[in-house]
């Protein structure tokens, strides 16, 4: 089957920032399964694809046509409490990127950051560990490419 090169998936990523009183800012992480496949047994940060049967049930925007406002952030509150166990407060955007993954299909990757609401971290059925790490020892996991510059990012807007 020859993939249609204007097709995607189309995944957003949540950087989950927790700040303290007096300490500097953690940032939840997470390590991927080995059977995953794009990045395999990497660092990353938790989030997952837009699905159509997973926010189709959502009220739609118009009456006359299927669309949804705010599905991203639908889809991040969702996917962070799945993956990792944890609430967030609304999130807001970051930067994008594309990839091709192993299989040849492009995914194009929203990525936003959020503070950290409430609940326990731990990791769901598609990860095997999670961290609450600061940007300097962001520097020390096996994060995939660019994670650690959009921690560094993140924590740059407690500082402003």
């Amino acid at each position: 089957m020859e993939l249609d090169p204007r097709l995607h998936f189309v995944v957003a990523t949540g950087i989950v920032a927790k700040k303290e009183p007096d300490q500097p800012p953690r940032f939840l992480i997470a390590k991927r399964a080995p059977t995953e496949k794009a990045f395999p047994n990497k660092w990353t940060v938790p989030g997952g694809k837009l699905v159509l049967t997973e926010y189709e049930h959502l009220p739609k925007t118009s009456p006359n046509h299927p669309q949804w406002y705010n599905v991203v952030d639908w889809v991040l509150e969702k996917e962070i409490l799945e993956e990792v166990n944890v609430l967030i407060e609304k999130p807001q955007y970051l930067t994008d990127l594309v990839f091709i993954r192993p299989d040849g299909y492009p995914v194009v990757t929203l990525s936003y950051w959020c503070l950290y609401k409430s609940g326990e971290a731990k990791p769901g059925k598609d990860l095997t560990e999670v961290a609450w790490i600061t940007v300097e020892e962001a520097k020390t996991y096996d994060l995939i490419d660019g994670i650690a510059e959009e921690i560094a990012d993140v924590a740059k807007l407690f500082s402003i």
